[in-house]
Formats: structure tokens, sequence, C-alpha cells
């Protein structure tokens, strides 16, 4: 039996940024993961993910202002450079099923500066584009690569180095809450604590099972998804190319170069359902043929495909975040990033070590309780395009 302040659950990339975010505040902190330390079991591996402005809410872009200074703050300490500002640009087509009022409106409130550009205006500015005419496209200058893995690997580094305990191949079987204390159980040893962060992703419910019958399941859809690398016959070409979205259904993203002469591409939710303990990490060749089709139309220079990868999906039925106290059971918080977390990790981190510490934070939070429809009407209707 240990006694220790917190106990986080889960380091992947939010996991990773709590314990850094704890242990930096002097709370004693001990990080349990049930796989290797950097897997590629989940969503924080692999080379790169979008920092950006553009979202469909206010409160979520308020919450990327917080996430560039935060991103910041994991550069000064790391000593790392971790952001790529490359440009992004969201690409609306013509009848998209996703219209861009709500991010116009969403980003002129918050007062970040962009520019509608119209179909000529795209390809005038990047020739490597090819799309329908009237599509509308909004270009955000501070548009943004961070590193997955590296990113996520700096936070370890960053959590040790402040005196915390990260402990990989460490599964947890059992979490329980006695009032006056947690004990967190995992292989042979037991963690006395005050306070429990679950950051367990596809494995969150098993973790909050423990607590009991009365903690509500939280209705999550784990899907298997894909990234491709694409190889330009002209690299050089693309080094000017922003961070782009297709906003339609399917919809689609990709990256410009980043540390090697491929572009990265992907479909966004485009996966099957899966059980986290029991997928295949092959290859899906139908998925493969879809997005080899759609990059011959948008990039036409692309190349062809030289590798492909699977990463994992968790997603909410509203595809909002999970980042609050369990129901019943207040020192047990609960980080989820719904499938596009990453680029919030750091912020996630600070927040998650306020609500574990104090019960409360500076961030705006509304909607991302255990409270909401999405997650407690059975007969809510899964949206997941953001």
């Amino acid at each position: 039996m240990t006694d220790v302040d917190v106990v986080v659950v889960g380091l992947g990339a939010l996991g990773s940024a709590a314990a850094w975010q704890l242990a930096s505040r002097g709370h004693s902190v001990v990080g349990l993961e049930q796989f290797e330390l950097g897997h590629s079991r989940g969503a924080s591996h692999d080379t790169s993910r979008i920092l950006r402005h553009s979202y469909h809410t206010p409160q979520y872009v308020g919450l990327t202002f917080e996430a560039y200074d935060d991103w910041a703050r994991l550069e000064e300490e790391s000593g790392e450079s971790l952001v790529t500002v490359v440009g992004g640009i969201d690409l609306f087509p013509p009848g998209c099923a996703i219209a861009p009022d709500d991010y116009v409106g969403s980003m002129v409130e918050r007062g970040v500066e962009f520019e509608s550009l119209a179909a000529p205006e795209i390809m005038a500015r990047f020739p490597m584009f090819r799309v329908p005419d009237d599509t509308v496209g909004l270009y955000q200058e501070r548009g943004a690569i961070v590193p997955a893995a590296r990113g996520t690997a700096a936070m370890q580094r960053l959590a040790s180095r402040a005196g915390a305990t990260l402990l990989g191949s460490t599964p947890v079987t059992r979490v329980s809450d006695h009032g006056s204390h947690l004990t967190v159980e995992a292989g042979d040893a037991s963690y006395t604590c005050g306070g429990v962060v679950v950051c367990a992703d596809a494995w969150t419910n098993r973790v909050l099972a423990g607590l009991g019958p009365e903690v509500p399941e939280l209705p999550l859809t784990v899907t298997l998804e894909q990234v491709t690398y694409f190889s330009p016959a002209d690299p050089a070409s693309y080094d000017a190319m922003p961070l782009w979205i297709w906003m339609d259904e399917p919809s689609y993203y990709g990256f410009p170069c980043y540390g090697e002469a491929t572009l990265k591409a992907a479909q966004d939710c485009g996966g099957p359902a899966v059980d986290p303990d029991a997928r295949t990490t092959d290859p899906d060749p139908e998925m493969l043929d879809l997005l080899t089709g759609f990059m011959g139309e948008l990039l036409p220079g692309s190349g062809g495909p030289v590798r492909s990868l699977r990463c994992q999906y968790t997603l909410t039925p509203d595809r909002d975040f999970v980042l609050a106290p369990v129901p019943g059971h207040p020192a047990v918080v609960v980080g989820l990033g719904a499938a596009h977390g990453f680029k919030f990790a750091p912020t996630f981190g600070r927040i998650l070590a306020d609500l574990a510490t104090t019960g409360t934070t500076s961030s705006d939070l509304t909607g991302f309780g255990f409270d909401r429809p999405g997650l407690t009407d059975p007969a809510f209707e899964a949206t997941w395009m953001v």
C-alpha cells in the first residue's frame, strides 16, 4: 500500500499532461498506463495533430486561445520546439453538410483573424488544391502542427522531472471510493490517494466500474480510423500548403510535409466501431481506396500512398469533451477528448489538475459534464462533425 496525493489512470496525452501539471504543483503523483509508455493502441501516437482556432462555438474558440498559450508554456518548460505554424484552411464545398456560419460567427465573436476565400482565390493562393466552384475557404494564419508522440513524451519527461512516478504495463483493476480516501489497485500494488484523474479513453467505463452501480456508464463509441501518408513527385511544391479540413460528409483532413517528404491525410470518423481490446492494426484497403480517390481530386499532385496507420477514436454522442468529476464521487475526475482533444492536451492537463485539487477551474467547462443530454438521453442522435 502506497500513499500518494493523486493517481492518474492512463498516460496518453491527457493523462501525461495531468501528471505533469499535478507534479509541477508539488503534489505526489503516480501515473499508471496499462500498455507500455508511448504505445500505439490509443490516439496519442504518430507524428502530427492540428492546432487551430476555427471551431463551431465561441466556447471552443475560447479554449483554443488557452491551448496556444499552454503549448507555448510546454515549449518553454521542455526546451523543445513543438508548434509549427503553417496556416489552416477549412474548405466548405457547395451543399456541404457542415455550414460555415457557426464557424464564422464563433471566430468573429472571439476576435479571431481569418479570411474568407472564394474558390478561385483558394486555388490562386494555394495552387496545389482543386476545389469545386462555389467552395468557400476560411483561412486562419495561426493554424499549426503539434507533434503527437513527441509532445506526449515531453509532458511525461516534465512530469517525471517534477517527481511523478510513471509506470507503463500496469493496468488498473479497480478504483474504490471510501469517502475519506480512494484506493487504486493495479496488479500487486495498491495506492491510497486523495484524488484520481481518469484519462483512460476507450477504457474509461471499465476504470469507473469499481465505484459502484450508481455511476452512469458513458455511452462511448470506439472507432478504428486510418491515416495515410502520400508521396508527391514534387514535395517542395507542398511546403506552402496549409493544414486543411474538408467540411462535408465524408469529412477529410490533411497536413503539409512535416518531418519527411510526405503528405498526411485521413477521413474523420470513417472507420468501423470496434472493441478496443480486440481490434486489428492492419490497414483497411477500402478506406485507403476511398481516401486515395478523394486526394486525387482535391490534391491531384499528392502522389500515391506509401503507408497507412490505424488510430483509435473514442467518441461521445455529441462529440463534446468530458472534463468533470464523476457524479457522487467528487474526488474522481474524468478527462476524455472525444477524438479532437489532442490540440488541447496541455490545457486539459491544467484543467484536470485544477479539478482534482481544488474542484474548480478558470476555464469554461459548460456542457462537458456527465449531466448533459448527449450522455443521459438514450434517444440522443449522435453527431460527430466538428
